[in-house]
């Protein structure tokens, strides 16, 4: 062979060479382009519309167990007592759902979705169960903290009603799951209502009716819900899938998370915020946060904190903090819009629960409108900040409500469902469209985990403002009422007691009780309820208020709105 061949030769392997490597190079490069502007929409078939279906009756069980645990609490207390542990039955759902949902959110991705929702309700059918037999409040919080297990799925709900249609969609997608929320927020106080009002153990039945939605979800989403494997779950060993799950950040999560909500939660209640059962879980749970948010900065960069999320834009950190709010602000209603109507101004449950109803009707009407405001503009950033607006004008008006506001409580619900019925489906749109497709089911378990949060947080708040409130108004309100009609000091307890606890054969014994000394103690009584009320409105006002201003940072992404559909039901 000649020189010049020779050197051809090796010219032509060179560029062979090259061009295996460029190659190689641009399949990595395909590899990390985002597809998400590739139109796969081929319309959407009957199978991807009974799967959204099947999904939508799971957030239906899902808020209907939800109202129950508020709206009922009081009505289990009265049967098998435990009055002051009550707040748990709330607070066992809001910690499991932030210790477990964003593990399990992360194990979607490796292990597929299916089981994950499946399973979920299946304990929630359990744990229903279990509280609908109890005996006591510490059996019925049992109950619930197995039945909690449920909301793991919730993140995972989202995650798959959006990435089953198109992303133009993903606004609709998620109003149509809270719309089916709210429906079984509204089915869960007419129908609890319905069952409690003329029976001291009508809560049972309603916990049977939770086992029997969350039986029938299961079973469906079982049957209907069969999409093919992702990719890392068919590329990825068992070892390898438990090697990626972030288990430190599960662990210092856990810890920090129960820890503080623990310490938050028996602040006033029934220890002093200096009481060392207060502050040791909240120092040592404060100490344990610090550790995972090194962990999460520093050591583990593609853990349960991803920093892909933040590499787009700011609109994922802006979601978390809206989301954390927006726990806080929901919480507040959720726990003492219907106490108050009950305790002020209304005697019948049916219509106590149909006051709040107001709200979710509102709620299902604002997601109905998402369909045409998603047909005319693009825009995210409107609703979400009108949908904070509208929670403040509600708990300001709650705020200034009075002993005669009772027809009013009729109208104020309507300000909060609107609010609702935008901030849930425009924050959890906003922020999917900021992450990678492969990050979805992840970046919804963080939010509902931060909502979970930030509710808990809000309750050992909103806690602690009425029970110091109360307690420093209801005597002395009373006995500045009563003493003056010449009511004796030395009846002055078991006369507070008495009417605080509605026990009318206690007041039948307590000597010198007019009409008149009574209507006395009966209007201080509501008073000091209505004062300390207000502490608790004029609190979820501000942080209402002050998430307006936060979410005016969100950004429009328009361009990520097109016909993409991250997960197709067919291969």
């Amino acid at each position: 062979m000649s020189v010049d061949e020779k050197m051809a030769s090796t010219h032509t392997e060179e560029k062979s060479a090259s061009t295996l490597e460029k190659n190689h190079h641009n399949d990595q490069q395909l590899e990390r382009i985002d597809t998400v502007n590739v139109d796969n929409y081929h319309g959407i078939d009957l199978r991807t519309f009974l799967v959204y279906m099947a999904l939508c009756l799971v957030s239906f069980a899902q808020l209907f167990n939800i109202v129950g645990s508020g709206a009922y609490s009081r009505s289990i207390a009265i049967a098998i007592g435990g009055a002051d542990k009550t707040v748990w039955l709330s607070q066992a759902i809001v910690i499991t759902t932030v210790v477990l949902g964003p593990p399990a959110s992360q194990a979607a991705d490796y292990f597929g979705r299916k089981w994950l929702i499946v399973i979920s309700a299946v304990f929630g059918f359990v744990g229903a169960l279990i509280l609908s037999r109890a005996n006591s409040i510490g059996q019925a919080i049992g109950g619930q903290v197995v039945s909690s297990v449920l909301y793991i799925g919730q993140p995972i709900v989202i995650a798959v009603g959006s990435e089953i249609l198109p992303r133009k969609f993903r606004p609709v997608a998620q109003g149509g799951l809270n719309a089916a929320g709210a429906a079984g927020g509204i089915s869960g106080l007419l129908g609890g209502a319905a069952l409690t009002s003329n029976s001291l153990y009508g809560w049972r039945n309603y916990w049977y009716i939770v086992a029997a939605l969350l039986g029938a979800s299961a079973i469906i989403v079982a049957v209907l819900y069969n999409p093919p494997p992702r990719p890392l779950q068919k590329s990825l060993s068992m070892k390898e899938k438990l090697g990626r799950l972030d288990w430190i950040a599960y662990v210092l999560l856990a810890i920090c998370l129960v820890l503080f909500t623990v310490g938050l939660s028996y602040g006033n209640n029934p220890y002093p915020w200096t009481n060392a059962r207060v502050l040791a879980p909240l120092i040592v749970g404060f100490c344990f946060f610090v550790g995972l948010i090194v962990h999460q900065t520093y050591l583990k960069k593609d853990g349960l904190i991803h920093h892909g999320l933040f590499k787009k834009d700011r609109n994922f950190a802006v979601a978390l903090g809206c989301f954390f709010a927006d726990g806080m602000i929901f919480w507040a209603a959720n726990n003492y819009f219907s106490f108050q109507v009950q305790v002020l101004y209304e005697t019948d449950p049916m219509l106590i629960g149909l006051r709040f109803c107001i709200a979710f009707f509102a709620a299902i009407g604002a997601a109905a409108s998402i369909v045409v405001i998603s047909s005319f503009t693009k825009s995210i950033r409107e609703p979400i900040v009108a949908s904070f607006i509208m929670f403040t004008i509600f708990y300001a008006l709650m705020a200034t409500s009075k002993l005669s506001s009772g027809t009013a409580m009729w109208g104020y619900p309507v300000f909060l469902g609107i609010g609702l019925g935008w901030s849930l489906t425009y924050l959890v749109t906003a922020a999917q469209l900021n992450a990678p497709p492969h990050l979805i089911a992840i970046t919804s378990g963080i939010l509902l985990a931060i909502r979970s949060f930030g509710g808990s947080v809000a309750l050992a708040i909103y806690t602690a403002i009425f029970n110091s409130s109360l307690s420093k108004h209801l005597g002395h309100d009373i006995a500045a009422a009563v003493l003056p009609l010449g009511f004796p000091p030395t009846e002055l307890d078991a006369f507070i007691g008495a009417l605080a606890g509605q026990d009318q054969a206690a007041l039948a014994q307590i000597p010198n009780v007019t009409r008149e000394i009574l209507g006395a103690g009966v209007h201080a009584l509501l008073n000091a309820h209505l004062v300390s009320l207000r502490g608790v409105w004029i609190a979820a006002a501000v942080f209402s208020g002050d998430t307006v201003i936060g979410s005016c940072f969100i950004i429009n992404p328009k361009s990520d709105l097109n016909n993409h559909v991250d997960a197709p039901l067919e291969e």
